[in-house]
């Protein structure tokens, strides 16, 4: 059996390789601490954005087109299966990438020293600065897809009971809260991958 010909297969094989190329490279897969941390970190921060910016550049757009097209097939595909599986691993993959950037800040013990932006070192701190500033963003956007896209997508996509009106509402907040997120997701980036390269830009 081909492992491309499911998803699950080609996510083990792509992972085997991994760790044969981690083997080879380092001697020992697990040879720093962080290092599967910061590969969750990485891989669930790329689904996350990701599809945020598939929504923004793709979805959004696409769905606008079909609503214009009036001998088109509309939209009904989209939203009925695409969206809900998508919005699954969208805030998913935002818990995801909060919770192991964090638990890499904890084990490194710069977790309260990054969200304090490095000034509780005299002199500051750059790398908990630059970090931290991509630690606060991201808290930010994450608040945005649990508290304001989620609950008003549910209405938008008819997973829960709403009026003509809260649904037209919700659309505009979640629309909204993800164009917030797709603007801080480029100096949320930026902060780190700067953090470790010892600049912002």
């Amino acid at each position: 059996m081909n492992p491309l010909d499911t998803i699950k297969g080609t996510l083990i094989a792509g992972l085997v390789i991994s760790i044969a190329i981690a083997a080879i490279t380092m001697g020992n897969v697990l040879s720093t601490h962080g290092a599967v941390i910061i590969w969750t970190h990485v891989a669930a921060g790329i689904t996350w954005i990701g599809l945020l910016y598939y929504f923004n550049f793709v979805q959004v757009p696409a769905l606008a087109e079909a609503a214009a097209d009036q001998g088109g097939p509309g939209g009904a595909g989209i939203s009925k299966y695409v969206a809900p599986r998508a919005l699954v691993w969208f805030r998913w993959g935002a818990v995801l990438t909060w919770l192991s950037g964090a638990a890499f800040l904890m084990i490194n013990n710069d977790l309260i020293g990054s969200f304090a932006l490095g000034l509780l070192d005299d002199p500051v701190n750059g790398y908990q600065l630059t970090i931290g500033i991509g630690a606060w963003l991201g808290t930010i956007m994450l608040f945005n897809v649990w508290i304001l896209i989620w609950p008003n997508q549910k209405k938008v996509l008819g997973m829960v009971e709403a009026t003509a009106d809260e649904i037209n509402r919700g659309k505009r907040v979640a629309f909204l809260a993800s164009r917030t997120n797709t603007m801080l997701s480029i100096p949320m980036m930026m902060s780190m991958v700067g953090a470790h390269h010892g600049f912002f830009m």
